[in-house]
């Protein structure tokens, strides 16, 4: 996770580089966001670092810390939590209306995590939020407690969260950066539980029949995903993903005037990265990217590699003029523990930088010999 929020942090800014695309689209939006998933490069932004209310997008960090639990053995899918009062009534939001979605679960009528899951998910039922909320950390308060500080490691400096539901609260917002973090986030560290839930178009429970209010999983076959929000205040919000070929694009687009129009300029958003960009894996996991020098270890040289598949995103028809450079820290001291940073990968376009990304070592280097070391000592003194 580190190295997804490190290559997150990074804003590339096209304009410079593409004098033949057009700029983005201009979107019937308060903000938005474009961003490329698997490089973490910003393609497209309006007023993104403006606070706004998230309403239901909230869930996304309800969802995450949720699948965070279920991987640490905290929930399982198939246990039963109670239902409180609090949670039945939606967190005080209740269930219609512009401020309330409810799944219809009902006190003293145990449900599933994995129902539950749905619930929030698919139906975006404020009492599902709820109840998984108490489940995991027996209060809605102290739940907030837990979505801030995970905020705060993913990098989500500008958000602020005093519940599990989204429901109005002037302490309550995050931006449209933010966001996109949290999104990419999800999908990166729960790829599972985010192909299993997030494109379904229905869900029932309780004999009710609701539909995914993410009209785009109807419109555009290649959008699987993510969170529709909603409320009078934040006006009709939506995250939105899509995956062509092994490109995938993020939107977040923040306070239309309805259903419709969000969906309609989040689809304009998506399309626009797909038509001028390119997301290119340059280096695997664990691919050799270069040979470094070492001291004092029982070999001369060590293979340099990237944490993770290295994605660059570019203009259309310009990969034949990225450039890279490598840079090793030196001089580089044996031992060299496996994973250890041992220098950086610099990109440019047509002499402009890019983007940078850290080197690890591929394996482990021992020290050398007494020997060896002592060579080594003598020749650094010259260095």
């Amino acid at each position: 996770m580190k190295t997804l929020i490190a290559a997150l942090s990074l804003i590339v800014s096209f304009s410079v580089f593409a004098d033949d695309i057009p700029p983005p689209p201009t979107l019937a939006a308060k903000a938005f966001m474009l961003r490329d998933f698997n490089s973490g490069a910003i393609l497209a932004q309006q007023a993104a670092n403006d606070r706004i209310e998230p309403a239901s997008l909230t869930k996304l960090m309800t969802a995450y810390l949720s699948f965070k639990a279920l991987k640490n053995g905290h929930l399982q899918l198939t246990q039963t939590l109670p239902v409180s009062e609090f949670a039945w009534k939606g967190g005080g939001g209740g269930c219609g209306g512009s401020q309330g979605s409810c799944m219809f679960i009902e006190p003293n009528k145990p449900v599933t995590v994995d129902e539950l899951l749905h619930g929030m998910i698919v139906v975006s039922g404020n009492d599902a939020s709820v109840a998984l909320a108490e489940g995991i950390a027996a209060s809605e308060p102290a739940f907030a407690d837990l979505m801030n500080k995970e905020a705060a490691r993913l990098g989500m400096k500008n958000t602020h969260f005093v519940n599990s539901t989204g429901l109005p609260d002037p302490n309550h917002y995050t931006t449209a950066y933010d966001l996109s973090l949290l999104a990419s986030a999800l999908i990166h560290d729960y790829p599972d539980q985010y192909k299993r839930l997030y494109s379904l178009k229905d869900y029932t429970y309780n004999k009710i029949t609701q539909h995914n209010r993410n009209t785009l999983l109807w419109r555009d076959p290649y959008v699987d995903g993510m969170k529709t929000g909603h409320t009078s205040s934040a006006g009709y919000c939506l995250i939105a993903s899509a995956k062509r070929g092994d490109a995938r694009m993020i939107s977040v687009v923040l306070g239309t005037p309805s259903d419709s129009t969000r969906a309609t300029e989040s689809q304009k958003l998506l399309n626009y990265g797909f038509q001028f960009y390119d997301s290119r894996l340059v280096y695997k996991q664990g691919q050799n990217v270069s040979t470094l020098k070492v001291w004092k270890g029982a070999e001369n040289t060590l293979s340099a590699t990237v944490a993770e598949d290295l994605y660059v995103t570019l203009p259309k028809g310009q990969a034949d003029r990225l450039k890279a450079t490598v840079a090793s820290k030196q001089p580089l001291i044996a031992p060299v523990a496996a994973g250890q940073e041992v220098g950086t990968i610099q990109f440019t376009l047509d002499g402009k930088p890019l983007l940078e990304r850290k080197l690890v070592a591929a394996k482990e280097m021992p020290v050398a010999g007494i020997f060896g070391r002592m060579v080594d000592s003598i020749k650094l003194l010259f260095q």
